[in-house]
């Protein structure tokens, strides 16, 4: 099979980082999944359209327990992953489909940035802290 690879770029989180523990070969092993969301530009002046991508990233092991531990909702992101194809059955019907596995994740948040969104979150504060400007 051939491996695809899928960079997201200036990405943030719409969400946090989701954990679940999952049977793995040798024993229990942490799963983690998050949405990235992506802005693109196109055209350009006043006719200039935004559009957003989201990617649903799938972790695994140490890395979705680190990113379960530093990442929040609006924490700003580099991802280079891969996709997997995934087959599985349902009502005796086989399902195609593709995830999205992470390799690589790039924290691009300072730790001051970091420490703002999480006192946000636990204060109960609906806004994120800041956004980078063209994220």
């Amino acid at each position: 099979m051939a491996n695809i690879q899928v960079i997201q770029r200036s990405a943030h989180l719409a969400g946090n980082v989701k954990c679940e523990q999952v049977a793995g070969r040798s024993g229990p092993i942490t799963k983690g999944t998050f949405v990235a969301i992506s802005n693109s530009h196109r055209g350009s002046s006043d006719s200039r359209e935004v559009q957003a991508t989201a990617i649903t990233w799938t972790l695994w092991g140490k890395q979705a327990e680190d990113a379960a531990a530093y990442l929040t909702r609006g924490s700003h992101v580099n991802v280079i992953g891969r996709m997997s194809h995934n087959n599985y059955l349902r009502n005796e019907e086989t399902v195609y489909g593709w995830d999205f596995i992470a390799d690589e994740i790039d924290y691009l948040d300072t730790q001051a940035e970091t420490a703002a969104r999480r006192h946000a979150v636990r204060a109960g504060s609906a806004q994120p802290a800041p956004e980078h400007v063209g994220a």
